[in-house]
């Protein structure tokens, strides 16, 4: 592939990877009648880049527009449909395969302390009456009551905390418990956040949390809609507490190029004093919607996978997504310089000056990520594909299960 033609032939990708259809509104999603995908020879006006007067790339990014020739040549993508995507079938098959030889009563009581114990019988859930974080089960539940019709009698542990319960690194034997996100290292199902629905991480902007991805998905769409790329400022931008001195780097190098990026710390639950924001008074929190004035957001991991990654791409906006460890159900189909520029857990505030400096001096390039990225989220992650997700994992699940479920007199019912 020519380097110098890249855009081009990006583009001509995009045509060919995408479905050939501009949607229109659907009731779970909110999606506007304008909505329009790359696909479409009747919506690519909306998008025409004026591709033939660039000037020619800089060589010292060779190897990053490399690395997305590369990965943009390699990608497959999921057929998009208008029922349930089929991008996170395979997450299912995966997470499951350990439990081939079936799943007994003595796996699940030897994991019930490991979270909060559903089951559901006769199409009704019920669950054990102590939920250690209320809105997190609420935000479960909304999801079991919806697929309950669908999925035979089954017992299950779901995990509520933040990180996964089963390090392969202690138990070379697999048990049944679901958690939201994890790495490699876990044995731990993966099914779709609370967050999804209800019980989200709470801030001053969000005092009851994030709140429903669906109303995010039309809110975010919005401001989508407000800052298009060429309107958008050409800075990266990044507003979150320190969970994590991974995002140090990023921080240190808003203050000594504040042209480049701009990046801030703000208070957590932990904060007691300016030390906490590596010197600095915390900055005021920033509405999501806000992100969408930016080109570039950055997302960082918190204590497991950070909840913002899928309401950044609705913002039309480039994302360096940074470390590869930790996911969610719906990590997996999104492909690095296909979907998102990776940035290294450890990257020095040079490498990622550098990232930055390459995503500014090769706008064609970096937006054509910023729009698969965005289309795949649109495509892939609507409410409805949350519930087929859940609804597929639970009936997979229950087939393994080698007993027949009794009902327990001390869970109540979900109504």
């Amino acid at each position: 592939m020519q380097e110098a033609g890249m855009g081009q032939v990006g583009v001509v990708l995009l045509i060919i990877f995408l479905v050939s259809t501009c949607r229109s509104a659907d009731d779970d999603d909110g999606l506007s009648e304008g909505f329009c995908n790359l696909g479409d020879p009747s919506c690519a006006d909306k998008y025409t880049r004026n591709l033939q007067s660039e000037p020619a790339k800089d060589s010292r990014w060779d190897k990053y527009l490399r690395l997305i020739d590369a990965a943009v040549e390699a990608y497959r993508p999921c057929e998009v449909t208008e029922n349930c995507s089929s991008c996170h079938l395979d997450v299912i098959k995966a997470d499951l395969a350990p439990f081939n030889h079936g799943i007994t009563k003595q796996m699940l009581d030897e994991v019930a302390s490991k979270g909060t114990v559903y089951q559901i019988i006769g199409h009704k859930v019920y669950r054990q009456k102590e939920c250690m974080f209320p809105g997190r089960c609420a935000g479960i539940e909304h999801f079991l009551k919806k697929v309950a019709k669908k999925v035979a009698d089954v017992e299950l542990v779901v995990n509520t905390r933040d990180w996964p319960q089963l390090s392969k690194h202690f138990s070379s034997t697999p048990l049944p418990v679901f958690s939201f996100s994890k790495t490699k290292d876990y044995w731990d199902l993966e099914y779709p956040a609370w967050a999804f629905w209800e019980g989200g991480p709470a801030i001053g902007l969000y005092p009851r949390g994030l709140g429903k991805w669906g109303e995010h998905r039309r809110s975010l769409q919005r401001a989508a809609e407000q800052w298009p790329w060429d309107k958008k400022h050409k800075r990266a931008f990044f507003r979150g507490s320190r969970t994590s001195a991974e995002r140090d780097p990023l921080i240190l190098l808003s203050r000594a190029r504040p042209e480049l990026v701009d990046a801030r710390y703000t208070k957590n639950q932990a904060w007691k004093s300016p030390s906490d924001t590596l010197m600095a008074e915390p900055a005021e929190e920033v509405s999501l919607e806000e992100h969408c004035k930016f080109r570039f957001l950055f997302n960082f991991r918190g204590v497991a996978a950070s909840f913002r990654f899928k309401h950044l791409f609705l913002c039309g906006s480039l994302v360096f997504h940074v470390g590869h460890e930790w996911t969610e159900f719906f990590y997996h189909q999104m492909q690095p310089w296909v979907h998102y520029i990776p940035v290294e857990s450890s990257a020095s505030q040079d490498q990622i000056r550098e990232l930055i400096e390459f995503a500014m001096e090769n706008d064609d390039v970096v937006w054509e990520i910023a729009e698969r990225g965005r289309y795949f989220v649109e495509s892939h992650l609507r409410v409805k594909d949350v519930s087929c997700y859940w609804s597929h994992l639970l009936r997979s699940y229950s087939k393994l299960i080698r007993y027949k479920p009794q009902l327990n007199p001390d869970l109540i019912l979900i109504a």
